[in-house]
């Protein structure tokens, strides 16, 4: 920035990564002759956790992109690339701050507690005044939540937020009463994928200069952080996410709703819009996406499982666990209700392991960044909540693995619903399940080493008896319980010499993780 322009700086305008759109609540009113917006490629946010690398290129190019196109647009704009060796997000700001005469600083709150509280410090620290807007991006802010929540929330259930949602907002609503008589289809988005059922081809994206230069970074400087980094082809600008966002609503949205539960080998994506993490960066508003999925509905080109389903997503889940992770913020990752402590296995980390479910999800999170909610909660999810696996080390590996992933997402979802970590606060029963469900919903277990059908031995299915350990491990927990009653009746049935053969086959399946 020219040392003449320096002295009209009136306000710096700081943008971070998930915040890339005009709309940001820290961009309204901005000056193009008076306003700096700062964007900054910054060490402790890329390396805070070993994110994975496409996830990292991604970010990156998305915000190299949108600064390009804020400069198109007439806006000062500082941006700091990596390469520069900025080490935070204050050194950013204190470097802009020593170049500048600003007077104030505007933000948007951040989605992550641990970067609120540094836009706190910047309040208390900085020479100027700091002003923090709220994310306006959301349908229900903070303080609607905690009143939805109530003054005592012991317990929270998605679906009657989900409901005060609808009724809010007017999606799929006639009057004061669901369209098609239901407010949640999930019933009829359970069906497996039938073998002459195939999903649609993806659109791709190919790289100009300035995503070719992101991906060479990437390569040299985080060569040891988790995934692949090629083929790279996902939209990185505001114009190829409305691409994608068109291509989803008109060839996969169909057949999304029935099919939202579906595995099958080979097929990441299925159905599923890929659109989270462009809607979690700022590329994508949740509102333009419901808009348009709803117009698709009402055009009848939609069906009502589909529609509602992909809402439910968005104004339901994605709103109501925001809300959740900043009602227990602080201290919410801590939890573990359940006592587990088991480290995480290698497999993880190489896909090498002979559960080919396992094997397959784990595979695609590692050349793609992504693995659709199925794949997240009841494969991956089940087993480390069967297994006992460390809370801990779960929310890391969520959090650095998949693009979409962000702390307030990914921690209630891996505490809250894979693990069960915070004693049911919004999850009405633990996940879990035997290897019969991922074989009815995927074409998986035709292609293991192990037996699904088999519930004991070197050559059962080991989802078989981890289940059965997880129930006999937790009974105790569990008899407060209501919704686990039936499971621990069948418990109370079973065998002695059938519990001895579940504990053994635990003990020696986990003994060499």
């Amino acid at each position: 920035m020219p040392a003449s322009s320096r002295q009209a700086v009136r306000s710096i305008r700081f943008v971070l990564g998930d915040q890339l759109t005009r709309d940001i609540s820290a961009l309204q009113g901005v000056d193009r002759e008076r306003d700096l917006i700062v964007l900054a490629e910054v060490k402790e946010e890329a390396t805070y956790v070993a994110h994975h690398k496409k996830k990292i290129a991604f970010l990156f190019a998305a915000m190299r992109h949108f600064a390009e196109q804020l400069q198109q647009a007439g806006h000062q704009v500082r941006y700091f690339r990596y390469e520069e060796g900025i080490p935070s997000f204050d050194a950013a700001i204190e470097t802009v701050v020593g170049e500048t005469k600003a007077s104030s600083l505007i933000v948007t709150e951040a989605g992550e507690y641990r970067v609120v509280q540094k836009q706190r410090n910047w309040a208390e620290e900085l020479p100027l005044d700091v002003e923090i807007r709220p994310d306006d991006r959301f349908f229900c802010s903070h303080e609607l939540f905690d009143e939805l929540a109530g003054p005592d929330p012991k317990t929270l259930r998605m679906e009657y937020f989900y409901r005060e949602m609808r009724r809010r907002t007017g999606y799929l609503m006639d009057g004061d009463e669901p369209v098609g008589g239901r407010w949640n289809f999930d019933h009829d988005n359970r069906d497996p994928l039938p073998g002459d059922v195939s999903p649609p081809n993806r659109p791709h994206y190919g790289q100009d200069d300035t995503t070719k230069e992101v991906i060479e970074l990437v390569a040299s400087t985080f060569g040891e952080h988790f995934g692949e980094l090629e083929p790279f082809d996902y939209p990185v600008t505001r114009r190829q996410a409305l691409h994608y966002l068109n291509w989803f609503i008109a060839e996969a949205l169909p057949d999304f709703g029935r099919y939202q539960d579906a595995m099958r080998q080979g097929e990441p994506l299925m159905f599923h819009s890929h659109l989270s993490a462009l809607i979690n960066c700022g590329l994508l508003s949740a509102r333009e996406c419901c808009d348009r999925v709803e117009a698709a509905h009402k055009n009848g080109s939609v069906p009502i499982n589909a529609a509602e389903g992909f809402l439910r997503q968005i104004i339901g889940w994605r709103e109501f666990i925001r809300g959740v992770y900043w009602l227990k913020m602080p201290g919410y990752g801590d939890q573990n209700a359940l006592s587990a402590d088991r480290q995480l296995p290698e497999f993880f980390w190489s896909a090498d392991t002979d559960m080919n479910c396992l094997a397959q999800a784990i595979g695609e999170t590692s050349r793609n960044a992504y693995a659709h909610h199925i794949q997240r909660l009841m494969v991956i999810g089940n087993f480390c909540l069967l297994a006992g696996l460390d809370p801990r080390e779960v929310q890391e590996w969520y959090l650095l693995v998949y693009h979409d992933a962000y702390e307030w997402v990914e921690m209630p979802n891996v505490v809250g619903m894979i693990l069960y970590a915070d004693d049911g606060f919004f999850a009405s029963k633990p996940y879990a399940a035997s290897g019969a469900y991922i074989n009815r919903m995927s074409d998986y277990c035709g292609n293991c080493r192990y037996d699904v059908k088999r519930k004991n031995g070197p050559d059962a299915c080991p989802f078989n008896y981890l289940y059965w350990d997880f129930v006999m491990r937790n009974r105790a927990h569990f008899e407060r319980n209501r919704r686990m009653g039936v499971v621990l009746k069948s418990l109370d049935r079973m065998s002695s010499d059938k519990k001895d053969a579940v504990r053994s086959d635990s003990e020696r399946f986990l003994s060499i993780l």
